[in-house]
């Protein structure tokens, strides 16, 4: 799946920032200018035995994915794109679904969480739809985002049971 790697990148890019992530919803483009991720991440994510990233393809097209962690027991999910053009049509569902699914399978994972940024509730209330809770806070690395517009958010993190 090394060779993955660049399309996933620019999916992920393509999903939260710059002008094409604005045909969609998840997007951060208002929030954070400049990368997501990096290609050098995403490769390092794949090449680790405790990171997967899940996939769906229209043809040849890559068009979703997640990253899936085992996190000490417990899944961690993140990473989550799907095609702007494409979003709300019910893909982002089944992704997080199969990734749920992937994380028991894999690693026995009974739980899953995420992090989401507090500011995005629509985003927020996605994932609550699904099951997950609001189980803590944690502060955005800033330091770690020199393209950030605003400072007035942190991180929610969300949690859920995987039957």
């Amino acid at each position: 799946m090394a060779a993955d790697a660049p399309a996933i990148f620019a999916l992920i890019e393509s999903a939260y920032r710059g002008d094409s992530s604005r045909r969609g919803w998840t997007n951060e483009a208002d929030l954070i200018e400049g990368d997501r991720t990096s290609l050098a991440e995403v490769s390092g994510f794949i090449s680790q035995s405790i990171s997967r990233f899940v996939v769906a393809s229209e043809g040849t097209q890559l068009v979703g994915c997640a990253l899936i962690r085992n996190l000490d027991g417990e899944g961690y999910f993140g990473m989550f794109a799907v095609n702007p053009a494409l979003q709300g049509g019910g893909l982002g569902k089944q992704i997080l679904a199969f990734a749920e699914g992937k994380a028991r399978e894999l690693w026995g994972c009974k739980s899953m969480a995420m992090t989401a940024i507090s500011i995005r509730e629509e985003l927020i209330a996605f994932y609550e739809r699904r099951g997950y809770r609001r189980s803590g806070t944690k502060p955005f690395p800033f330091e770690n985002e020199p393209g950030v517009q605003r400072r007035d958010f942190h991180l929610v993190v969300l949690s859920k049971v995987l039957h």
